[in-house]
């Protein structure tokens, strides 16, 4: 059996972090392995014990989790990030998928989707709630404000872009194109460089409004 999930928990109010402890112990893929109060110790826990995966809640005192968000991803680009917030405004959504997070849930979504999203995320597929989502793609259909480069996308590029969107992990798409997962990396950073976005999910959804992936290729949320 492969190695448990491992969470850390971050959130400044001591009843929620101890009810998402209790709902992650139920499951024996995943294992909580320390909770934070605020940024300030979500970054230096996330320093000290590495988690797989950072449950984030956005409004916290001493340090927001989008500040803390934007430090830990900095420190560990590879850090999996999914916010945890009641929040789901346009000053909180764009800025924390901008600071590197990779998912985004609300805290009224249901144990199942709280579980499939860590889990996803875990794989580096993005998670986004229905109605980020929607944010996030109207966002992105405005005029961009930044010219893309005049270096287009190759068409390897392009292929990987479209397996980005379908939620693979650099991994699957080494697998899936007979490549090096580090062959997989480079690439998906020249893509990001390219078209001037911060993350897999920005890429994702970018490959979506421009006709490059279709919603029906990417796989429905699971429960189980």
């Amino acid at each position: 059996m492969p190695a448990p999930i491992r969470v850390l928990i971050v959130d400044d109010h001591e009843i929620v972090r101890k009810g998402i402890r209790a709902l992650l112990m139920t499951k024996r893929d995943i294992q909580v392995i320390g909770e934070a109060r605020d940024g300030t110790e979500a970054v230096n826990q996330a320093r000290t014990l590495q988690p797989d995966v950072i449950l984030m809640d956005l409004m916290m005192p001493n340090m927001n989790g989008i500040e803390a968000t934007r430090q830990i991803t900095a420190e560990r680009p590879e850090a999996h990030v999914l916010v945890l917030t009641s929040f789901a405004a346009d000053e909180q959504v764009f800025p924390a998928i901008k600071a590197g997070a990779l998912g985004y849930l609300l805290k009224d979504s249901g144990p199942l989707e709280l579980v499939q999203a860590i889990r996803q995320v875990f794989h580096g597929e993005p998670s986004l709630d229905p109605s980020v989502a929607r944010k996030v793609l109207s966002e992105l259909s405005a005029p961009p404000q930044k010219p893309l480069t005049p270096d287009p996308l190759t068409g390897r590029e392009l292929e990987i872009l479209r397996l980005v969107a379908q939620g693979r992990s650099n991994k699957e798409i080494a697998a899936n194109l007979v490549i090096a997962e580090e062959t997989v990396h480079t690439h998906v950073s020249n893509i990001l460089n390219k078209l001037h976005l911060a993350s897999r999910t920005q890429a994702a959804l970018y490959a979506l409004k421009e006709g490059i992936a279709s919603v029906d290729d990417i796989p429905g949320r699971g429960t189980n």
